[in-house]
């Protein structure tokens, strides 16, 4: 179906369903598209996919400004080819754009885009630009500018960024919360996430996956910068060592997901350093008139597979630590593939379900 098939049904439907009625209680007649009040376009609009919405932009310049007001979350993922060009063509339209997602399977966004989107949607909150290949540091300093209220920025595969960018980057969006850099070798290294750390104290969650340049010094750069981190992923971050992930047990205490596949230097001092945080969080929360129930989950998620010096002892203390990780069939939160050494550790759930056996055979 393509845009303008959409239109024509989604018009139909609030005419058979009471659109034309309320409209016509009102002294409003409506025959056709030009009739449409903009509230009525606007209930159209949100029935409707995403291409249909940028058909419609460009069906009167009363529906584009009426579009440009009302419209607050954008996909352009679905354009397979020429998506450099409509981002070019919609951006200037598009001006209260809290959401843009414009991940690609094949690359196809340039500097110029990125720029455009820049200097016309500075109200965005998220934006999504993974797999863009081609985009340099232009593309980061333009964001710095123009996009300082982002809160979400997703810029996994984006190879070609420097640190140095990234940094600046961090300099003018202290909002950041939630930011991937999954792949990104060249932009995620000690220097970068030291920048994050002085600038972004709001951070939550960070991807740092197969970024093999960081370091130690900069995850605890992230410690003790960030307080508030929930969900770090530092699987293929091979130089990590038990130093950075004691600092991450000492000062984020709401962390709840941590990913550390195939950190090989980790040994069980990192792990015990995890437990332990258990026992330091409880004793801080003593003073505190309620708990919330995630403060009281603590880890929900671990990967250490591939940390082949961790001992039995050391992961069962943590498992024992935090109930919520499961090495239970169907509930792996505690995943320790390649781990051969560590089969023997169980989670609360295998040793309930062995007592209860245990207690029927008897």
């Amino acid at each position: 179906m393509n845009g303008t098939e959409g239109l024509n049904l989604s018009f139909e439907k609030l005419m058979v369903f009471g659109g034309a009625e309320n409209m016509s209680q009102r002294g409003v007649r409506i025959t056709e598209w030009k009739d449409i009040p903009v509230e009525l376009l606007l209930r159209i609009l949100s029935l409707v996919d995403d291409q249909t919405v940028v058909v419609a932009s460009g069906v009167c310049h009363g529906w584009r400004d009426a579009i440009s007001w009302g419209l607050a979350r954008l996909s352009l993922s679905w354009c397979k080819k020429n998506l450099n060009n409509l981002v070019l063509s919609v951006a200037p339209k598009f001006t209260k754009l809290h959401v843009l997602i414009l991940r690609q399977d094949t690359p196809q966004l340039q500097d110029e885009a990125v720029e455009k989107i820049a200097a016309y949607c500075h109200d965005l909150r998220e934006l999504d630009l993974s797999k863009s290949f081609r985009l340099t540091d232009r593309s980061l300093y333009a964001l710095a500018h123009g996009c300082t209220e982002l809160v979400k920025l997703n810029i996994s595969g984006c190879s070609a960024f420097s640190d140095s960018a990234l940094g600046y980057l961090t300099g003018f969006c202290p909002k950041l919360k939630f930011l991937n850099l999954c792949g990104c070798v060249k932009a995620a290294t000690d220097r970068a996430l030291k920048a994050i750390g002085f600038n972004c104290h709001q951070m939550q969650s960070l991807n740092l996956g197969w970024c093999d340049r960081v370091g130690d010094e900069g995850v605890k750069s992230l410690a003790y910068g960030c307080p508030d981190l929930r969900a770090l992923d530092l699987c293929g971050c091979v130089l990590i060592t038990d130093e950075g992930v004691v600092a991450l047990a000492n000062n984020c205490l709401h962390l709840k997901s941590l990913g550390l596949y195939y950190c090989q230097n980790i040994t069980d001092r990192a792990i015990y350093s995890l437990a332990q945080r258990r026992v330091k969080h409880k004793h801080e929360q003593v003073w505190a008139s309620m708990k919330t129930r995630y403060e009281e989950e603590g880890l929900t998620n671990l990967n250490i597979s591939q940390c082949t010096a961790l001992t039995p002892p050391a992961v069962q203390a943590l498992c024992d630590s935090f109930p919520a990780l499961h090495t239970c069939p169907g509930r792996h939160s505690l995943i320790i593939s390649g781990c051969l050494n560590l089969t023997s550790v169980h989670c609360a759930c295998a040793v309930q379900a062995h007592r209860a056996t245990h207690a029927l055979a008897h």
